[in-house]
């Protein structure tokens, strides 16, 4: 067994260094395996993690089912999921040290139903791009932030973060740095680039950001220091809005256009692997979300065209 101090507090603080210096995660991921242990902390106090037993972890369980914020709100399965991955991943990390500890293996995660994918359909899509007014500089990022959401799959923090300098609209392709630090290819559609370069084309400032606000607050920088970078929020409400103003019903957010883009590449033929790497899925099972939606999509093909 490693040398050195035992109390939890102390080696959860290691843990989560390591996972930002080590494991090359990033340092909202850090930040928030650290809620979560502090929770367990919360709990169990400050306990040697030789002390962390099945029995401990049987009644932390039920602590979390049961748990209810100030709000009086309690914790969906999904949340709790999420402490005990975190949880794992501790007790993993105590392993690899040698440091004495409750085995990983013990913790079972809660079997948690998946929501329904909520995608668009190619007319609704459609629909949202004939309700963005380009009459302004506004409007054209408006419209070429849909564009390149549907054309690309990319997550909302992802496009974010984009500077002008990283897209190429020649080209049509360019590296992105998504989750774990992992960087993947995007590709850009035809319109997508057309809308990008005309929104460009307007652009008279010299920020580096390819998406900024033209809000009231826009003199403010955001939370990464970024002078007027446009928020993740704010793409939200803005394709909220433009879902509303098409007359969509369902719920539609940025995650909504990754989705569709999903969604529209394994309908039209594309393989599992193809849609996961451009995703940037680390592990299969998570594309595998989609193949119900392309699987009743199938049952319709089946229905319609299909003689008794």
């Amino acid at each position: 067994m490693e040398q050195g101090y035992t109390d939890a507090s102390s080696l959860i603080y290691d843990y989560v260094e390591s996972l930002e210096v080590e494991g090359g995660r990033s340092s909202k991921t850090a930040e928030n395996y650290t809620h979560y242990l502090e929770r367990f902390v919360t709990f169990a106090g400050n306990v040697d993690v030789d002390k962390i037993t099945s029995e401990l972890l049987r009644k932390y369980r039920l602590w979390l089912n049961r748990y209810k914020n100030d709000n009086g709100e309690v914790l969906s399965t999904k949340t709790q999921s999420y402490h005990l991955i975190a949880l794992r991943g501790f007790l993993q990390y105590l392993a690899k040290r040698d440091i004495n500890s409750l085995a990983p293996s013990k913790i079972e995660l809660p079997k948690t139903v998946r929501k329904q994918v909520t995608f668009l359909h190619f007319d609704e899509i459609e629909r949202m791009r004939a309700a963005i007014s380009t009459a302004d500089e506004a409007g054209l990022r408006d419209r070429a932030i849909v564009e390149l959401l549907f054309s690309s799959g990319l997550r909302v923090s992802e496009l974010c973060n984009l500077d002008r300098g990283h897209v190429n609209t020649t080209r049509r392709e360019f590296m992105v740095r998504g989750k774990g630090q992992k960087d993947r290819p995007v590709f850009v559609s035809d319109l997508a680039a057309e809308h990008l370069e005309q929104y460009l084309e307007t652009r008279t400032d010299s920020l580096a950001p390819l998406f900024i606000s033209y809000s009231r607050n826009a003199g403010q920088a955001d939370t990464s220091g970024d002078y007027r970078r446009l928020t993740s929020r704010s793409v939200q409400r803005l394709i909220s809005k433009y879902a509303l103003l098409a007359g969509i019903t369902k719920h539609v957010s940025p995650h909504t256009m990754r989705h569709s883009f999903a969604t529209d590449l394994l309908m039209n033929g594309a393989d599992i692997r193809s849609v996961q790497v451009m995703l940037g899925h680390s592990d299969i099972a998570t594309t595998q979300i989609y193949t119900h939606v392309t699987d009743e999509h199938l049952h319709d093909v089946h229905r319609k065209f299909h003689s008794d």
